[in-house]
């Protein structure tokens, strides 16, 4: 017979919270390995692993109270860790959108092949990485909805809020490449490659 296959590490965490979630009370770590074992399946050994990888991304609370520490966390609660890294990453693409709109100005001023190309360079790089964060905000929202699916409706909103602010900074690379073209009648493919602009860049669905 082949051996039962392991649970991986998402899947412990997300049995982990469903603990929580389903209890709705105050645990020490001793309880939790009572628990998890017996209730989700989870080996003992790695009930104080999972647990802090919880603690450590804010979607489970600990505090010290006399000689114990609990853990408690309840639906809904763990939006707001999840919030706030939206709201950072949504941030950035605004302050990325004021830099942009700074180098438009400068285009209008200055001819193409000057001391802004690395500037460009970098925004365009921020930008596919602002686009990595939301990939990974996507998939960690598609792990915790079946554990709390007061979270994927809530942030729903965000995730639209922040392909806006997304498209919005596209749109203004499309802008500059086609003021650019008008005004010294360079070809886009030169143009793309002359400040390493994506040719597969579009606006996101």
């Amino acid at each position: 017979m082949s051996k039962k296959k392991g649970m991986t590490l998402d899947e412990k965490r997300i049995k982990m919270l469903q603990i929580f979630y389903d209890k709705k009370e105050f645990f020490t770590l001793k309880e939790l390995e009572k628990i998890a074992p017996k209730e989700k399946g989870i080996v003992v050994q790695s009930v104080k692993d999972v647990l802090q990888t919880l603690v450590d991304d804010g979607l489970v609370r600990s505090e010290k109270i006399g000689t114990s520490v609990y853990f408690w966390t309840f639906p809904g609660e763990n939006i707001t860790a999840i919030e706030h890294r939206i709201s950072k990453a949504s941030k950035k693409i605004v302050e990325a959108e004021f830099k942009l709109q700074k180098l438009k100005e400068a285009c209008e001023k200055e001819k193409i092949g000057k001391e802004d190309t690395e500037e460009r360079q970098a925004l365009l790089l921020e930008l596919e990485e602002l686009k990595a964060k939301e990939d990974q905000l996507r998939k960690q929202i598609a792990k915790f909805s079946d554990a709390d699916p007061e979270v994927v409706a809530k942030l729903g909103e965000k995730v639209k809020e922040y392909k806006e602010a997304t498209n919005t900074w596209t749109d203004n690379i499309f802008a500059i490449q086609t003021w650019c073209k008008t005004k010294f009648d360079i070809p886009e493919e030169s143009l793309n490659k002359q400040f390493n602009i994506p040719d597969d860049l579009d606006y996101k669905d």
